[in-house]
């Protein structure tokens, strides 16, 4: 029974697991990762990275993963919006976040149009990465072992999201 529940463990883990170095992925359709902002009727072309940290830049624009279990928002549970660490754009509404139980937050929808997906071949297996649709960071995987009506579980590294936690009104 201990083997058992080693081995699941450690399925579990790999499941979730992302590399931490640069991954080859061949995409149809590139966004390029600048946004403009208009300043005195100039255009000025600024890198939706450059005021990340060191490890969500790791995360977010060279595919890497935060340790299993020690996320902010692994174990978050407010009412409100995850949005990309990066970009600001909003990703998952909190109504669609449970307790995966592989140590990233999990979700069972994005916000339609908010989040693309990627064939990704890397560590001997096939999975599907997600990336922010408007800014190409790096978010985590998808996979379809959800226990909701979806079937779906987006696991996320918690230094790809920032968090907007509701108004009350």
């Amino acid at each position: 029974m201990y083997l058992k529940t080693v081995l699941f463990s450690l399925i579990l883990f790999a499941s979730c697991k992302s590399t931490t170095q640069k991954q080859t992925i061949i995409e149809t359709k590139t966004m390029k990762n600048t946004k403009s902002q208009a300043n005195n009727n100039e255009n000025k072309t600024t890198d939706w990275f450059t005021h990340l940290d060191p490890e969500q830049y790791r995360v977010l624009k060279e595919k890497g993963t935060e340790s299993p279990f020690s996320g902010q928002y692994n174990l978050h549970f407010e009412q409100g919006t995850y949005a990309c660490a990066a970009c600001k754009t909003p990703l998952f509404e909190s109504g669609t976040k449970f307790d995966g139980h592989c140590g990233w937050p999990s979700f069972d929808k994005a916000i339609k149009g908010r989040v693309k997906y990627i064939k990704d071949k890397s560590h001997g297996m096939i999975r599907t990465e997600i990336v922010c649709a408007k800014c190409n960071g790096h978010l985590g995987h998808i996979f379809d072992d959800g226990p909701t009506e979806t079937g779906k579980r987006y696991c996320v590294n918690s230094l790809s999201l920032s968090f907007e936690k509701d108004s009350i009104k």
